[in-house]
């Protein structure tokens, strides 16, 4: 298992930004430009599937907004949402576009599942 996964949401954090999030899902979902909050997210909460599925996995997480991240890791510039594995280096393990493919948790979550197997 890696030692640390990195979740990163092409969405940036604060109310303005989470209350606009919140319209553009429930008014044009097919247009919101983060599939990884599509996924996981309601328009309102954590998906219940999804929060018991990261409690199950045996590694650090840490879930950052495109803002946060972009301040921390300027240097990375790999398409968003992505979730990047740290070990001793920090490397992509999921991309844009294989999350683009996901339709449901449980897709994301076979995802995960085959590449930690790796």
């Amino acid at each position: 298992m890696p030692e640390k996964l990195i979740f990163v949401y092409n969405a940036d954090s604060g109310l303005f930004n989470t209350v606009t999030d919140i319209a553009h899902k429930i008014f044009s979902p097919s247009t919101y430009g983060c599939q990884l909050c599509a996924i996981t997210h309601s328009a309102f909460s954590v998906r219940d599937e999804w929060k018991a599925f990261i409690e199950s996995l045996d590694s650090e997480l840490e879930f950052l907004h495109r803002d946060e991240w972009l301040r921390l890791y300027p240097q990375i510039t790999d398409e968003l949402p992505a979730v990047f594995r740290v070990n001793e280096t920090l490397k992509v393990l999921i991309s844009a576009q294989e999350i683009s493919r996901c339709d449901s948790v449980d897709d994301l979550k076979k995802l995960i599942k085959n590449k930690l197997s790796d």
